[in-house]
């Protein structure tokens, strides 16, 4: 067809104000926005999928780090941000339904409140960040904390009460124990002086006369202290190695994840923009509904990584 007949042609009815000329109807428009926003979310998942193996398998490969380094975490900052998310995606689910019956004013209201929430979760997440940073809790050779984590039980840690930790190895008890054993003679016989030892049935119970080995210091070489981290910390020394680990997938997966919640705070923000001029209604509510689908994902990424960073055991 030439353009003058294409023209003629189209003089016979309206072009829809926000149909993009390379569509022949708005729901095919809609179809193809959504497609596209579908595989763009598609490489999303597959973004954090990669993480989330890596997660897998330094956990399966040292459980006791993870299990002792999430106590570093505050599950109750973790929470709040949890419920800040949940909710946040039911504004946005129903701001979506408000765009698609035309009801203005209530989407303007529900986009505020789920822009509101983004600034919540971000802030709360600030207040994270900044007592990590303050406590020495980062990545790589820059974890050097002050203080053991909370509710954690160290072998020879001394609490401010001058009291050890109540059942841990390094309890009093047990410390006195173990140093009476030590200071027991190597060559001390393994058989009482009174004779064989017999069990219940009457049977002689046979005991090594081989003196059991003598036990070498515990902890990490002082010198590796005095070359990267600075003087030995008591507690430190018994803590399990590489915690720093832990920290830079955490800093590495809240951080992409914190991103992705701006850029969503970004996109709601102009669909607030654009809903206060007016242009969504039960024609076209395309952003609307895509920005939602973003926002959801974005919650449910949270959803998995906060039980499997703060509530580890």
């Amino acid at each position: 067809m030439s353009q003058t007949a294409h023209v003629e042609a189209s003089a016979g009815h309206e072009h829809p104000k926000n149909l993009a000329h390379h569509f022949d109807t708005p729901e095919q428009q809609f179809d193809a926005g959504k497609l596209g926003v579908w595989l763009f979310l598609t490489t999303e998942v597959l973004l954090f999928s990669g993480l989330f193996c890596a997660y897998s398998v330094y956990r399966a490969n040292h459980p006791e780090v993870f299990e002792y380094a999430h106590l570093y975490l505050n599950k109750w900052l973790g929470g709040i941000n949890t419920l800040v998310l949940i909710f946040s995606s039911f504004t946005m689910a129903w701001a979506v339904r408000a765009s698609q019956l035309g009801q203005r004013k209530l989407l303007i209201g529900l986009l505020s409140i789920t822009l509101l929430c983004g600034f919540g979760f971000l802030s709360i997440k600030y207040i994270e960040y900044k007592n990590k940073w303050e406590e020495g809790l980062l990545w790589g050779l820059r974890y050097q904390p002050d203080k053991p984590p909370e509710h954690s039980v160290i072998p020879g840690l001394v609490l401010p009460e001058g009291k050890a930790g109540e059942g841990a190895p390094g309890s009093a008890p047990a410390t006195a124990a173990a140093n009476a054993s030590a200071s027991a003679p190597a060559s001390a016989p393994a058989v009482a002086a009174t004779g064989p030892q017999r069990n219940a049935e009457g049977y002689v119970v046979e005991q090594s006369q081989i003196p059991p080995a003598p036990v070498g210091p515990k902890g990490i070489a002082p010198n590796y202290y005095t070359k990267y981290k600075g003087p030995e910390i008591e507690w430190r020394g018994r803590e399990p190695a590489n915690v720093n680990v832990f920290f830079g997938i955490y800093f590495i997966m809240t951080g992409l994840h914190g991103l992705h919640v701006i850029a969503g705070m970004v996109l709601i923000g102009w669909i607030l923009r654009r809903s206060v001029r007016g242009d969504f209604g039960p024609g076209y509510f395309n952003p609307v509904d895509f920005t939602g689908l973003y926002w959801h994902l974005v919650d449910l990424v949270w959803i998995f990584l906060f039980p499997l960073l703060y509530l580890i055991k």
